[in-house]
């Protein structure tokens, strides 16, 4: 028997994002799924949505100068929205790390992906060898789920 199977380790991946129905299966989770004195590792998974693509052509493109390529954003704006969807993830990855600051031996990580959410979470679930993967429902209801 290995050593992960003595001690009933397990690895719980739990996807958060911006909406209250993600905190809420996080926070469920941690009433009834991870227990305070476990030796369970607890991943918590931001995926940020794929960065748009343009066509290297716009309107700020000169036809009739081919060394001056059209972009949609200037670099400038292109830095700022990468900066605003880094902040946004750590803000939410900092509010689901204050609801797991009671756990005493769960080891608790955190990941940022980007790319389709709905595939990255399966991906991630199996490169991380999770035993377990907890999401919020969105909202829907029992028809629409």
């Amino acid at each position: 028997m290995s050593e992960a199977t003595t001690r009933n380790e397990r690895r719980v991946l739990v996807a958060v994002d911006e909406g209250e129905e993600s905190m809420y299966a996080l926070s469920w989770s941690l009433k009834n799924i991870i227990f305070q004195n476990s030796s369970d590792t607890l991943i918590l998974l931001y995926v940020k949505p794929p960065h748009a693509v343009y066509s290297p052509l716009d309107s700020t493109a000169r036809i009739d100068h081919p060394e001056t390529p059209g972009y949609l954003f200037s670099s400038d704006v292109s830095a700022a929205i990468e900066k605003y969807g880094q902040e946004v993830a750590d803000c939410v990855l900092e509010k689901a790390k204050k609801l797991c600051k009671d756990l005493q031996n769960v080891k608790v990580e955190t990941r940022v992906e980007i790319g389709d959410p709905r595939d990255v979470i399966c991906d991630m679930s199996q490169k991380l060898g999770a035993d377990l993967l907890i999401m919020g429902s969105h909202g829907y209801g029992v028809v629409k789920r």
